[in-house]
């Protein structure tokens, strides 16, 4: 006899932990169901209804964004919470200083005649137009939506594994990687894609963002990713792929660089997101939906790290220094 197929996790009534955007909030689980109706081996969503908050929020979610109400996930919502209020008043301080700066250029108070004599009005394309030019562009940075990426305990305890034995150990990553970036997106996307309908909306977004993915890390590589110690072997690695020949031929850096590398992308995500023009309900779905590939990552990291780094050469060592 075949076994009965998984009910779901949360049941009716049940008290639970859940994700809007950034924070997590408490909430109340109404109701459940199949994602696909059609097919009860789909994934279940569910029903929520947040504390304190009105009827009309009650929304249908999927199971990632759900946690068990316990004593850890109540620590992580305190943790979420904290970190967000940190985040806005660092945010805060550069708004007030451009807000003092702009009111000193256009005032010419007397704090601004410390550091420069009154300025005349501004002529197009001067240079104090450039400086007019630039606060705005800086207050147009600091409106932009900004996106946290929630980093499980596991993947923390990597990067700081990683830090170590790069930066204190003097120790590389081997290249090319037996299980590179480009495999664990190719295997994500099958884990992931399974659970969304071919050619649905929630099929391209994920397809759309392993394909980001992708080309941030190529062209972060080089500029963001590595530590000092970590340059001569890029190095090395760039040569050969610009050389044409040999076995990197055709090979881009996902097909050479592992999951230690993707680590530091996705703790760099943020102040990268913060470069586009994206609106707050496409930074909210990236988020969503790094969110669950880092949390596969963290159930399946044992699969795509490297054993062991490599002890380079003293001629290496030499190139470092």
């Amino acid at each position: 006899m075949a076994p009965a197929a998984p009910g779901p996790m949360y049941g009716k009534d049940e008290k639970a932990l859940c994700f809007h955007h950034e924070l997590l909030y408490e909430a109340k689980v109404l109701d459940s169901r199949h994602t696909d109706q059609s097919d009860k081996k789909s994934p279940y969503e569910y029903k929520v209804h947040y504390k304190g908050w009105k009827n009309t929020w009650d929304d249908w979610v999927p199971q990632d964004r759900l946690r068990k109400y316990n004593d850890e996930n109540l620590e992580l919502s305190k943790n979420l919470r904290q970190e967000m209020n940190a985040q806005r008043r660092a945010a805060a301080k550069p708004m007030t200083a451009t807000v003092t700066r702009k009111r000193d250029l256009n005032t010419g108070s007397a704090r601004g005649s410390e550091e420069r004599t009154a300025p005349a009005a501004p002529s197009r394309g001067t240079k104090r137009g450039r400086e007019y030019e630039g606060i705005d562009k800086e207050d147009e940075f600091l409106r932009r939506p900004s996106i946290k990426i929630f980093m499980p305990d596991s993947l923390k305890a990597i990067l700081v594994d990683d830090w170590e034995k790069v930066t204190r150990e003097n120790r590389l990553v081997p290249l090319p990687s037996k299980t590179p970036v480009a495999q664990f997106l190719a295997d994500y996307a099958a884990s992931e894609g399974s659970k969304r309908r071919e050619g649905s909306a929630e099929a391209d977004i994920l397809e759309e963002v392993i394909a980001g993915v992708k080309e941030y890390f190529n062209k972060s590589i080089g500029r963001i990713l590595l530590y000092r110690f970590e340059r001569p072997q890029w190095s090395d690695i760039h040569a050969q792929l610009n050389k044409g020949t040999g076995d990197l031929t055709g090979k881009l850096p996902t097909d050479i660089y592992g999951v230690e590398h993707l680590c530091r992308l996705f703790v760099s995500m943020p102040d990268l997101i913060a470069h586009t023009n994206m609106d707050s309900q496409a930074v909210s779905r990236l988020r969503e939906e790094l969110h669950k590939m880092t949390q596969w990552l963290s159930k399946n990291a044992g699969n795509y790290l490297s054993q062991e780094y490599e002890q380079p050469t003293q001629d290496y060592i030499d190139r470092v220094k």
